[in-house]
């Protein structure tokens, strides 16, 4: 099966709004830092799909979303496909409340690759530096990348 998702950086002042995945039972991002974002609903853009995770796991109503990247993650769960539609976004309004998935920090950007991520993410993460739209493809075998490749455009 495939899955589409969204994936969301929101940015302020050299910091990144980051979710520590720590609340949610069984979850396969379970003690990693992520963005924010989540699965594509029935007739949902990704821009109306990223608008709507960020707002309901942080209160913030984001606007003029940048898609940065595509990312591709073949059996990911071991189970599915995932393509996911990668975004930044400088401009929000609305108060940060709290998450049901997880705890919400604002990281110094110089830091987001300290985290504990998944590690594929710490070479997307570079490449947002780059003005660049990328496509890229993650393997991932039992939670270990084994592989990947980036085109840039």
């Amino acid at each position: 099966m495939r899955i589409c998702a969204t994936l969301c950086y929101v940015q302020r002042g050299g910091k990144t709004l980051m979710l520590h995945r720590i609340k949610k039972p069984n979850d396969i991002h379970d003690g990693r830092w992520n963005g924010l974002g989540g699965k594509m609903e029935l007739e949902e853009t990704p821009e109306e799909c990223v608008a709507r995770e960020v707002l309901e796991e942080s209160g913030l109503k984001i606007k003029n979303p940048q898609l940065r990247g595509v990312l591709t993650f073949p059996g990911f769960d071991d189970e599915n496909d995932w393509i996911v539609f990668l975004f930044t976004v400088q401009k929000f309004t609305g108060k940060m409340r709290e998450c049901d998935e997880g705890v919400l920090r604002w990281i110094p950007d110089k830091d987001l690759t300290h985290l504990h991520l998944w590690d594929g993410d710490r070479h997307f993460l570079q490449w947002l530096k780059k003005k660049n739209f990328f496509s890229a493809k993650f393997v991932y075998r039992k939670g270990q990348l084994k592989d990947y490749n980036v085109q840039f455009y």
